[in-house]
């Protein structure tokens, strides 16, 4: 993999499984905008952030309590020149165990500083992993994106 894809990780008390199940309820830290299911290989979902981001994704890869990738089949950032910028792409969530911790590591291969979309997809991501993800492992309580977000 190539080390300059986009990547963050968080350290929790939490059991690997708990960050599992949080990863996979998407709803409960990425947006409540979303359609189809999120926890098993070949399940598809996609989200909606307005008309300002589509994109579809499909579960690749999910290994319980230790990994989930998600390959990005179809995107649509209205903001950006090449639209489908996250076609293609890959988000994979490593869960490991660190001296009595659980921790998670974020990647967005494909997300690289020479992509358009790298300063706003970096920032939104840092956001949504450093803050609600870890909130939803940590509380029980993400802050994803509302329902009627425009």
């Amino acid at each position: 993999m190539n080390n300059r894809n986009f990547s963050v990780s968080i350290i929790t008390d939490q059991t690997p499984e708990a960050v599992f199940n949080a990863v996979n309820d998407v709803r409960g830290w990425w947006t409540e905008n979303l359609e189809g299911k999120t926890f098993q290989k070949d399940d598809v979902f996609e989200v909606r952030f307005g008309d300002v981001h589509y994109s579809r994704q499909q579960l690749t890869e999910v290994i319980p309590d230790t990994k989930v990738v998600w390959l990005v089949t179809d995107s649509r950032l209205n903001f950006l020149q090449n639209q489908s910028e996250w076609n293609d792409t890959q988000i994979s969530f490593e869960i490991s165990e660190e001296k009595g911790h659980t921790q998670l590591r974020f990647t967005h291969e494909g997300l690289q500083p020479d992509v358009e979309c790298y300063g706003a997809c970096s920032n939104a991501w840092s956001d949504f992993i450093l803050n609600s993800l870890r909130n939803r492992i940590d509380t029980g309580k993400g802050n994803p994106a509302p329902k009627d977000a425009v």
